[in-house]
């Protein structure tokens, strides 16, 4: 099925999708440098980024940088004054990023924060609109309960990543999943966002991600 599932965003990416040789560089300079293969895909770039456009975003965070490439799409989303923090655990990583987001273009709305998410986190300040959460998984649940802390109200809430190829309906699973399970039971119990979660499949395999509206 993942043969079909690619040939199928491929069709989509060809008729939806304009050249975009920036995009086609950030995945090759991130080969380049050996960071792992695990970026959004085309077509799941282009939905954050016009769910970024539908919301308004003008401030947006992201928990989870790599190499740059979902950071941006959501950054080509912001107006003339927005910016958009991002996350990232790896120096290497965030070195590659800078380089990527400086071939884009966008040095001047983007600003990357080096070092374990849940350490940075408590220095931002609160008030953004619009949040991604793409990081390591066994602290999801730390990372939701900090974008709840730093959203304002109506911020648009994702969450990548969280079927795990099924694997989120079943017992004794990894730290990913466990982190992902314990992740839906704070977005069950909260009552500050109202969310849901969508299953995918396509070039990146079967997934899904979850959205929310902070209230």
């Amino acid at each position: 099925m993942n043969e079909i599932w690619s040939q199928v965003d491929h069709y989509f990416t060809s008729k939806l999708h304009p050249e975009d040789p920036v995009m086609d560089a950030v995945l090759q300079a991130n080969t380049d440098a050996g960071l792992p293969a695990i970026d959004v895909s085309p077509t799941q770039g282009k939905l954050l980024y016009l769910l970024a456009k539908m919301k308004g975003a003008k401030n947006i965070l992201e928990i989870g940088t790599l190499g740059g490439y979902s950071s941006i799409w959501l950054a080509r989303a912001l107006p003339e004054d927005g910016r958009l923090t991002t996350l990232e655990y790896s120096p290497k990583h965030a070195e590659t990023a800078r380089k990527n987001i400086e071939h884009a273009g966008l040095s001047d709305k983007i600003e990357i924060v080096v070092g374990a998410a849940l350490d940075t986190l408590p220095t931002l300040s609160k008030g953004f609109d619009f949040i991604f959460i793409d990081a390591d998984k066994p602290n999801n649940p730390g990372y939701l309960e900090w974008a709840l802390k730093l959203a304002q109200p109506g911020a648009v809430v994702i969450g990548d990543n969280v079927v795990r190829d099924g694997r989120i309906v079943d017992e004794g699973q990894d730290d990913s999943v466990e982190g992902t399970k314990k992740f839906f039971d704070l977005l069950s119990a909260s009552s500050e966002i109202d969310s849901t979660a969508i299953q995918t499949v396509g070039s990146k395999g079967y997934d899904g991600f979850s959205l929310g509206i902070v209230k």
